[in-house]
């Protein structure tokens, strides 16, 4: 079993940046995630990010993560499905390999809802998709669709209009609903078709999306559309079942922390959209990871008898 200072879970702002700082102050650093971005890669064009006038979410969590790799961090990209409290140090599992660690930081952020319907378990990965990102280039002039609501939904169309022949909406909502910039360009799009008050039934194919079955809920009246992906926009939650018993959670599944994204658990510490702090922002979420990863950092060279950080000039000896 490898074993580390610190190991984070999640690649996105929050855990990309907690990597940036641990791997300088010299921890051998871990980061276990699925994917580098996280909900970022659901935005072409970040426009409030310090330093940059527009940029994308991918560009943007790609320069984090060369920072991290600069430093000396490692990726490994697996889920973790596990974590164990071993009172001098941690074990975190995933569906291929267990790591040791004397620290954890948890950023694993926020993952996309389903969409639970019929076909969506064994149709993933074979044309439905939860970032248009990530997924639409392999689409490329081929009819797809979008089943959801809000901004994210439209961002997810704006960019597959870019890339398919022709992008369908699928919204529960009776009107486009998001904001005004969004709606703006959504209207302008010459290859959209929109179904509102509607709900996806089925995501129908055998060994790949072929088409979907929705209903309209005021008429009734059901409809197949042929299309070769779903691209699911629903929202996101805090996936964070295995942390249940390790970390105290409140009422919406977040990780409760203190102001130096302490959790419940001494020595594990979070940061981001998992955490409970109220505003789930990139930048917010990249100063919560430098946050955790500095509390980290004192909790390991406490553990060892070190000289730690009691602020960001001043040292003291323990």
């Amino acid at each position: 079993m490898d074993h580390y200072d610190t190991i984070i879970v999640g690649g996105a702002s929050a855990g990309l940046s907690a990597a940036i700082y641990t791997a300088r102050q010299g921890m051998k650093t871990l980061v276990i995630t699925k994917d580098i971005g996280g909900q970022a890669l659901l935005t072409t064009d970040i426009q409030n990010y310090p330093g940059f006038d527009m940029i994308g979410g991918f560009e943007l969590t790609n320069k984090f993560k060369e920072q991290a790799s600069y430093y000396g961090a490692e990726f490994v990209y697996d889920e973790v499905i596990k974590i164990s409290n071993n009172k001098e140090s941690f074990t975190v599992e995933t569906g291929n390999n267990k790591y040791s660690s004397l620290s954890l930081i948890l950023a694993f952020g926020k993952t996309p809802r389903d969409l639970n319907v019929a076909g969506e378990k064994e149709l993933k990965g074979h044309g439905i998709s939860y970032c248009a990102i990530c997924d639409g280039p392999l689409f490329k002039g081929r009819d797809v669709a979008v089943a959801g609501n809000g901004s994210h939904a439209l961002e997810a169309m704006i960019y597959l209009s870019s890339v398919a022949r022709k992008v369908y909406y699928i919204t529960n909502a009776k009107k486009l609903l998001g904001e005004d910039d969004l709606l703006e360009t959504v209207n302008s799009l010459k290859n959209k078709e929109m179904f509102f008050d509607s709900t996806l039934d089925s995501i129908n194919g055998t060994k790949s999306v072929e088409s979907v079955t929705f209903q309209n809920k005021t008429t009734g009246e059901k409809t197949i559309l042929p299309v070769s992906a779903v691209f699911a926009e629903m929202g996101y939650i805090a996936k964070s079942d295995f942390v249940k018993g390790i970390v105290s959670l409140n009422e919406n599944n977040e990780v409760t922390v203190d102001k130096f994204c302490k959790t419940s658990t001494e020595g594990i510490f979070a940061c981001g959209d998992v955490t409970d702090t109220p505003y789930k922002q990139a930048i917010i979420s990249a100063g919560q990871g430098a946050t955790a990863a500095l509390s980290a950092y004192n909790y390991v060279q406490k553990k060892k008898g070190k000289v730690v950080a009691k602020s960001d000039w001043k040292l003291i000896k323990h």
